[in-house]
């Protein structure tokens, strides 16, 4: 839940009750609202904040009698013992002030206080030290779990979606929907492009979610990946993740994921499925591709790293993607079951490297792949679909998911299944037994479960069985209600007024410094590949200048017209006929558009190709644009020049035209290699021109 912060004035009540240097001992229960404590979330043990900038955000909670707890942000009393260390605002944001020494953070409600230590040390080589007591008061966590129910504990672990109901898509909170996160107790919702279309509309049905939401408050995830996986219809429209890669700078990254991350979060939205972190060094990979930051393990880990840091910065948890690696594949999990034949010695040094470096850095969630690792778990099922064995997936392989991600990696956080809705699990497995299969296994959250209804009775009936310990599921629930905790995804005792969180998010999303990050991201992604003298055109007033594609044409057009008047637009997706030939026989440049996604796309056979080979072999030059992948070269390797931009959203268009006509001077570095048809190397990794 978006959080929104009050400023209070602090009543006298308050600040009397407020006692320095007492010891956090267990307060007296309060009967007449229920309320047993007031704690810093920071107290609890599992939770984890670190200063940035400076600055530490502390939230107070209250802890009722039942064990649940809320965020109480009205009617506190904030304070530091010692402001020339560090102050604290209304708000429990606590600032360093670069003094050395110690203070104390109070808070109180004017019946409960609680207080947390912090020394600061400019010499030595941990400057800032947060300390914490062990009380059994800050047990919070276990203290909730051993309240909630069995069919509680379960809901949390449920993440479905609902992009449509009834054949209509959901962008209102239906009364149906309302009450089945009340039923299942639900923990999550992931919504979609159909879900989410105005910032207004997204706002609104946010917050009717989180006022669904019982006690704990809902994980709202979202794929705003950016670049082809952009899931907002407002807002910015971040270039992917092979853009950045081709921008080879950790800070743009870093700025990126910041970006999404403060869109995400002015709307409520506090979970995105990003980045991904497969190594894609598979050009045939159909489902991967330019959603990689590339086919270098340190470059995806470098680039994933800063990614993360910008999303976890800006207070929404980052989810990797898609564990162990789906980036060495050419089948898409979408649509059938992928096989990685690699053994673990070979994972670490590729597939996995990015990921544990992202662990290692404290990304909150991993998203698993319906991929089987064969050499990791060699385990057999009988597919449901043809009788025939199969191995298991990762994301229902306990030696994949517990064995080598939380035991040998040292994960922590959340694990989180890619779509239980896929053919890589659906076509095999049966909803019900996929979802236990995959709990059992070790995951957190069953995303997408096909049939709620179904799947919630029959992981009711497999704890009920033992065949899934309680325990089990307990240990997801604590790791689920640490990191809603760490992100601050609380219900609060007030509710936002959702007319002040729409006003707000309507000037972060969209607003000219985000597109100003992505400008400057598009740009500098821009990778000139190929340029036989003819890049930047020099075209006179009167030179006719050819814009010839189908896919995405329009956008193409737009960007051509604001730098040349005399254009002429062919919309084709297969060999020109003799008129259309004609009809641009005396165009100065040809400047052609081809899109792919898949190994048949960019044949030299598929109809797209043959036109653009038709095209090259004639006497105009002819400048492409690999709107999307950046192999597209590798069908028609003899054209004069050739760009790759890596995405087909706005910015990147303007990006490239604008280095066609010399107002950008690209800078960006092939993150893949191109290869030619017969295996050989048409340009390397790290390959771009310059002007």
């Amino acid at each position: 839940m978006m959080k929104k912060r009050i400023k209070i004035l602090a009543a006298s009540a308050a600040a009397a009750a407020l006692m320095i240097g007492v010891l956090p001992v267990q307060a007296a229960e309060t009967k007449d609202t229920g309320i047993n404590d007031l704690v810093i979330d920071l107290n609890i043990p599992q939770v984890s904040k670190n200063f940035t900038n400076n600055k530490l955000d502390l939230n107070a909670l209250h802890i009722y009698k039942d064990g649940h707890f809320t965020e109480q942000e009205q009617h506190l009393y904030w304070k530091s013992t010692n402001k020339n260390v560090a102050s604290v605002d209304e708000n429990g944001i606590v600032t360093l002030e670069g003094h050395n020494g110690n203070t104390f953070i109070t808070v109180t409600d004017g019946r409960k206080s609680d207080r947390i230590a912090i020394q600061f040390n400019d010499h030595a080589a941990e400057k800032i030290q947060v300390k914490r007591k062990s009380y059994s008061r800050y047990n919070v966590i276990s203290n909730a779990i051993s309240h909630m129910t069995m069919k509680e504990k379960v809901g949390q672990m449920l993440m479905p979606d609902y992009r449509t109901w009834n054949g209509k898509a959901v962008t209102d909170m239906l009364p149906e929907i309302e009450q089945q996160v009340k039923d299942y107790h639900l923990g999550g919702v992931i919504l979609f492009r159909e879900n989410v279309v105005t910032t207004e509309q997204t706002a609104k049905l946010v917050h009717a979610y989180q006022e669904a939401s019982e006690k704990y408050g809902l994980l709202m995830a979202i794929d705003q990946e950016g670049g082809i996986v952009t899931r907002l219809q407002s807002g910015t429209d971040m270039p992917g993740n092979m853009a950045l890669g081709a921008a080879r700078s950790e800070e743009l990254t870093r700025k990126a994921g910041l970006v999404i991350g403060e869109e995400l979060k002015a709307l409520g939205i506090n979970m995105n499925l990003a980045p991904v972190l497969d190594t894609n060094n598979n050009p045939d990979n159909p489902v991967i591709g330019v959603r990689s930051f590339g086919e270098n393990p340190a470059l995806v880990a470098a680039m994933g790293k800063a990614y993360v840091k910008g999303i976890q910065e800006s207070g929404i948890a980052a989810t990797g993607k898609h564990f162990p690696g789906h980036g060495d594949t050419a089948v898409d999990s979408h649509l059938g079951l992928p096989e990685v034949p690699y053994d673990l010695e070979r994972l670490k040094k590729v597939e996995l490297y990015p990921f544990q470096q992202a662990m290692d850095a404290g990304i909150d969630a991993i998203m698993t792949a319906h991929v089987t690792f064969p050499k990791i778990d060699s385990t057999k099922a009988i597919s449901k679909k043809d009788g025939t064995e199969i191995s298991i997936p990762a994301t229902l392989s306990e030696k994949v998911l517990t064995g080598l991600m939380r035991e040998d990696m040292g994960f922590k956080g959340v694990i989180i299944t890619d779509a239980m809705n896929m053919q890589a699990i659906s076509d095999h497995f049966g909803p019900v037994d996929a979802a236990i299969r995959a709990v059992k296994a070790g995951t957190d959250i069953v995303l997408m479960p096909v049939g709620l209804k179904e799947v919630a009775e029959g992981l009711y009936k497999a704890v009920r069985s033992g065949e899934i310990p309680e325990k089990r599921i307990e240990k997801s629930v604590e790791r689920l209600l640490t990191l809603k905790i760490n992100r601050g995804i609380i219900q609060t005792e007030q509710a936002g007024n959702i007319s002040e969180i729409v006003q707000n998010a309507q000037q972060v999303v969209g607003s000219a410094e985000h597109k100003q990050v992505e400008k400057e991201a598009a740009a500098k992604s821009i990778t000139l590949v190929k340029n036989n003298s003819v890049l930047p055109v020099k075209a006179a007033k009167e030179d006719k200048i050819a814009v010839v594609g189908s896919s995405y044409l329009a956008d193409l057009e737009a960007q051509v017209k604001k730098h040349h008047d005399n254009v002429t637009v062919i919309s084709a997706s297969k060999p020109l006929t003799q008129a259309q030939l004609s009809s641009i026989s005396d165009a100065k440049y040809i400047i052609l558009g081809t899109v792919t996604s898949t190994v048949s796309g960019r044949s030299p056979q598929s109809d797209q190709m043959k036109l653009a080979g038709q095209l090259v072999s004639g006497t105009i030059p002819v400048i492409a644009i690999g709107i999307r992948n950046p192999y597209d070269i590798m069908a028609y390797p003899d054209v004069d020049a050739y760009i790759a931009q890596y995405g087909f959203r706005t910015a990147s268009f303007e990006a490239s035209v604008d280095t066609i006509f010399g107002e950008n001077h690209p800078s960006g570095k092939l993150p893949v290699t191109i290869y030619d048809g017969a295996g050989g190397i048409l340009y390397g990794y790290g390959h771009g021109l310059s002007y």
